[in-house]
């Protein structure tokens, strides 16, 4: 079990840590160095300097790079010694949390009903596995559902009440992925920069789903020096930066950010809009300032950042609602700051009781890294990216449709069919089993009873896009299009839909028509290279080869090894 102690800060300039950025540098990379495994293979510094805002890379080593999914991560700051931290503890983070999946030591599988007989008071009440997916099921009922999969139990650190509860983690993982997960000095700084986190991320997609009318932080009402210093830097280069007061209610402060350059946006830059949560207004104000500066590409590189806890705007009428609200002063937000941080995450737990939720960590450190990591989880709090109408058998349904041998997830969805007649996940999810036992045309008839059940715009766009996709698999490229045409009105950000309507209308024949939708893609994301290289073919088709080239060219200096491109692009060159 976690034992709290103690932790008092000793760095407090920008972000409040147990010892100074440098020395946090220097130990990890002294330990990295010590290993036979290469985890690092560099950081360093990506802003071109405008905003003079230091945004630093952390370069994954081969063994990082087999084990996770992301190449590099980035770090933020108001210095170059804390950017630099936060980029090398975000690899620490992120390492531990995938090798501790990898190897899952310790961890118990069993149903449900096995673990109340081996664990009893010790397991997690069934009623926060209710709570986690607001699920209004009766516990007796939830029982019957958990027991349709073998979960993987663990023991966490119920940090709100002191004591060992055994969890089914898979189940938290599902739900969050690496939602969570954090690096700090001590432990009391990594579970409470994890913490903060979940808050973030919670507050965020209650504002996303809801737009409410928020307070807007007075520029007046900024004091300390360090933030003062970072918003003059957007002041100095005209870029336009409103605060809000994003905290609904929590024990700790959140404020959201959004940011544009208006001599820049859109040709070279965007609307960025982020967050951050910390233990005081200032801290949190400035751990979403630096965040602005970590995606924008100091507004004038035509960079293009991923969204992820909130939405990304194209226009500025979009955010007309986010810019309006009263005018409220920095200090008037909810602070937990004190001069121990173990103190500030106890105020945060019981801040967080209050409302109904209750805290758990898990040690994640790697034995080899030894740097301290966690998984930390709140059952109830709400993350953007998953499914707005979520259950228990919603995500168990998902997890037999993708994992279970097709007897034992056929034989689970009927139990859940009886828990939930009528819903509207099951056909989907028989599809997907269809799918996956290369059953294309029942497969299809279940996507095309799914798509009208959906109770909203990204579940029916899903079930549309898979329908054309099992068309696809048909090599039937006509059929697929209406789908896909449904997908893409439905969830006019997915890039993967309008990708392979792309693709259908290439196959046909159709390269003006598969160009809108390459270049689409590539408006979404800009850094899809296969995308690009595919609408240089498009071009090559209509006989522009100028531009083909052009575009191959570029693809192929992104990604040498795209052969397809290299193939095209030498036939066009051959005399």
């Amino acid at each position: 079990m976690i034992q709290l102690r103690p932790c008092p800060k000793s760095y407090t300039r920008d972000q409040d840590k147990a010892t100074t950025p440098a020395e946090t540098v220097r130990r990890v990379r002294e330990r990295l160095a010590s290993l036979d495994i290469s985890i690092l293979a560099e950081t360093r510094r990506v802003d071109v300097g405008r905003l003079g805002i230091p945004v630093f890379l952390s370069v994954c080593g081969a063994d990082a790079r087999a084990v996770m999914p992301t190449r590099k991560q980035m770090g933020k700051g108001a210095s170059l010694e804390q950017a630099q931290a936060s980029a090398l503890m975000e690899l620490m983070e992120r390492y531990s949390f995938f090798t501790f999946w990898r190897d899952m030591p310790g961890m118990v599988e069993a149903t449900w009903s096995e673990a109340r007989n081996r664990f009893g008071d010790a397991l997690i009440p069934v009623d926060e596995i209710l709570h986690s997916v607001h699920d209004t099921l009766s516990p007796d009922d939830a029982v019957r559902a958990l027991d349709l999969w073998r979960w993987k139990f663990f023991p966490a650190t119920d940090i709100t009440h002191g004591r060992e509860v055994w969890l089914p983690l898979d189940w938290f993982k599902k739900l969050g992925e690496f939602n969570g997960s954090s690096a700090g000095n001590t432990e009391e700084e990594s579970i409470l920069q994890g913490s903060c986190e979940l808050v973030e991320r919670h507050v965020c997609c209650l504002i996303d789903r809801t737009q409410p009318e928020l307070p807007t932080i007075d520029p007046a009402s900024l004091d300390d020096p360090v933030l003062l210093e970072l918003a003059a830097a957007f002041e100095r280069n005209g870029i336009r930066l409103v605060l809000k007061d994003f905290s609904m209610g929590m024990p700790v402060p959140t404020v959201g950010a959004i940011a544009w350059d208006p001599a820049t946006f859109p040709e070279r830059s965007e609307i960025v809009y982020t967050a951050g949560t910390s233990s005081s207004p200032v801290k949190a104000a400035i751990r979403a300032v630096t965040e602005v500066a970590q995606l924008a590409g100091d507004f004038c590189t035509g960079a293009c950042y991923e969204a992820s806890g909130l939405s990304k705007y194209e226009s500025l009428d979009d955010i007309a609602w986010l810019v309006a609200g009263p005018v409220v002063a920095l200090d008037t937000l909810p602070s937990v700051e004190t001069d121990d941080i173990r103190d500030e995450l106890a105020a945060l737990c019981d801040g967080l009781a209050a409302t109904g939720h209750t805290l758990y960590s898990v040690s994640t450190m790697n034995p080899d890294v030894g740097v301290n990591t966690h998984y930390n989880i709140v059952p109830g709090f709400h993350f953007r990216e998953r499914d707005r109408n979520a259950s228990l058998g919603l995500f168990i349904g998902r997890i037999l449709s993708e994992e279970a041998d097709a007897g034992t997830a056929l034989a689970g969805l009927s139990v859940l069919e009886e828990l939930y007649p009528g819903a509207h996940f099951l056909p989907f999810f028989k599809g997907m089993l269809a799918l996956r036992a290369e059953s294309h045309h029942e497969a299809i008839s279940f996507f095309e009873q799914a798509e009208p059940l959906q109770p909203e715009a990204d579940s029916r766009g899903l079930a549309a896009f898979y329908g054309a996709y099992v068309r696809t698999l048909l090599t039937d490229w006509q059929g697929a299009l209406p789908g896909l045409d449904r997908a893409v009105t439905e969830c006019p950000e997915m890039k993967e839909y309008f990708n392979l309507r792309g693709v259908c209308h290439f196959k046909l024949g159709d390269y003006a028509q598969a160009a809108q939708n390459f270049a689409q893609v590539l408006h979404i994301d800009k850094g899809a290279v296969v995308d690009l290289a595919n609408l240089g073919l498009c071009h090559k088709f209509m006989g522009d080869t100028e531009k083909a080239e052009e575009l191959l060219s570029a693809a192929l200096e992104i990604d040498p090894g795209l052969d397809f491109a290299r193939r095209h692009l030498d036939e066009m060159r051959q005399p």
